[in-house]
């Protein structure tokens, strides 16, 4: 068990755009592992299937969780970058992915890149 908790795999898309470009990551710094912890507690709280939290250039962050209504369906990245965005965010440094998924799905990286292309997704899995 690591200090985010049972999480398995952390891995970072390099740029939100670049969906093939995915490394390994074997460290975060405070401010990443502090994304990290706000999206797995939001995951938590409400016992969603995914977790996000973004951070923007000024260093505010927000979260987000899975929107699944029967008129309304939202990832859990697109959820926090529009709370960003609803904020007054013009640009994000990086966001955070909890997730038992497979990995992110396009529209939420693609909410990612339209603040910021090349804004890092952090992906912290339970899969191994």
């Amino acid at each position: 068990m690591s200090e985010h908790g049972p999480i398995l795999r952390l891995l970072a898309y390099r740029g939100a755009r670049r969906p093939g470009t995915i490394v390994a990551v074997t460290e975060l710094d405070a401010e990443d592992a502090k994304i990290v912890t706000l999206a797995r507690a939001a995951r938590g709280r409400v016992g969603a299937p995914e977790g996000a939290a973004v951070r923007d250039t000024d260093g505010r962050t927000y979260v987000g969780t899975t929107v699944a209504l029967p008129s309304l369906a939202l990832s859990a990245l697109q959820v926090a970058v529009a709370a960003a965005v609803a904020s007054g965010a013009s640009g994000l440094e990086a966001a955070a992915l909890v997730t038992d998924g497979d990995g992110a799905d396009p529209a939420g990286r693609a909410a990612v890149a339209d603040l910021t292309p090349d804004a890092r997704v952090i992906l912290a899995t339970l899969r191994p």
